[in-house]
C-alpha cells in the first residue's frame, strides 16, 4: 500500500486521522508519518486499513515471497480467485489476496487447472490498475513473462469488445507495450508442463496466431473464456 492510497482512503470515509488511528489502534503522529511516506507501512498496518476504508483488492499487502515454480497450490488460488469476484468460483470460500500476487503465483505454476488458467485474462480486465510495475519485474525474474504477455493480450481482446471492461484499454496497453519489449524467443506452455508430446506437436501447428506470437503452446482463446460476462 502506498501512502497516497493509505491518506486517500482514510479520506474517503470521512475518518479524522485521530479517528482513523484509534481503530488502526495507532497513534495520531505515527499515522501521520505514514501518510507523508515518512515510516514504512507493515503489511499488517496495510491489511487493516484495507478492511477499514473497504480499499480494493489492489491496495492489499503483496507477500514478501511468492510461490516457486513448478509448487502447485491450486485450491488456494481457486480461493483467492474466488475473493476477488470471479464468477466460476463463486461458490467456494472466499481468500482476500491481492490481484497482482495471485496472478503471478498463477503464472509461474508448471501445472495448474484450466478453470484457473481461464480465469487469468478476467482478472487483468477486472483488476487493470493492479500493481504493473512489480509484476513485470517479477515475471522476467521467472521468464514468465510471455505468458503474461498471452493474458494481457487476451485481455485486450475482452477490453476491446465488452463494454464492461472498456475502461481497462489503456493500462492494458501500456503493460503489453513493456511486456512486447522482453518478450523471449523460447516456447513454453501456458502453465501447462505435462503436456504429452503429441498434444505439443498438434499445438505447434493448430494455435492461435496469438499463442504463436507470445510462443506459447496453447489453444486459449477469448471464445473459451465462458465465466466472462457476455
Amino acid at each position: 500500500m502506498r501512502p497516497e492510497q493509505l491518506k486517500a482512503g482514510r479520506l474517503e470515509t470521512t475518518l479524522t486521522q485521530v479517528q482513523a488511528a484509534a481503530r488502526l489502534r495507532v497513534s495520531q503522529p505515527y499515522l501521520s508519518q505514514l501518510e507523508k511516506g515518512e515510516r514504512p507501512i507493515t503489511r499488517e498496518l496495510a491489511r487493516a486499513a484495507a478492511t477499514l476504508y473497504r480499499l480494493p483488492a489492489t491496495a492489499l499487502p503483496i507477500p514478501e515471497s511468492v510461490v516457486q515454480r513448478g509448487r502447485p497450490h491450486s485450491e488456494t488460488l481457486a480461493r483467492q480467485l474466488a475473493g476477488l469476484g470471479y464468477p466460476g468460483l463463486a461458490h467456494l470460500r472466499h481468500a482476500k489476496a491481492n490481484p497482482a500476487a495471485v496472478l503471478l503465483d498463477a503464472l509461474v505454476q508448471e501445472d495448474l487447472e484450466v478453470r484457473l488458467v481461464e480465469a487469468l485474462p478476467w482478472l487483468v480486465v477486472t483488476y487493470p490498475d493492479l500493481d504493473w510495475p512489480w509484476l513485470i519485474r517479477e515475471v522476467k525474474l521467472r521468464d514468465a513473462q510471455n505468458r503474461l504477455g498471452f493474458v494481457v493480450a487476451l485481455g485486450l481482446e475482452l477490453a476491446a469488445t465488452r463494454a464492461q471492461f472498456r475502461s481497462a484499454l489503456d493500462r492494458l496497453s501500456s503493460a503489453a507495450i513493456e511486456l512486447e519489449r522482453a518478450r523471449l524467443a523460447r516456447e513454453d506452455t501456458l502453465c501447462r508442463g505435462s503436456m504429452p508430446p503429441a498434444e505439443r506437436e498438434w499445438l505447434a501447428t493448430n494455435r492461435s496466431a496469438l499463442a504463436r506470437h507470445w510462443n506459447l503452446l496453447t489453444g486459449l482463446t477469448v471464445d473459451q473464456l465462458s465465466h466472462v460476462s457476455c
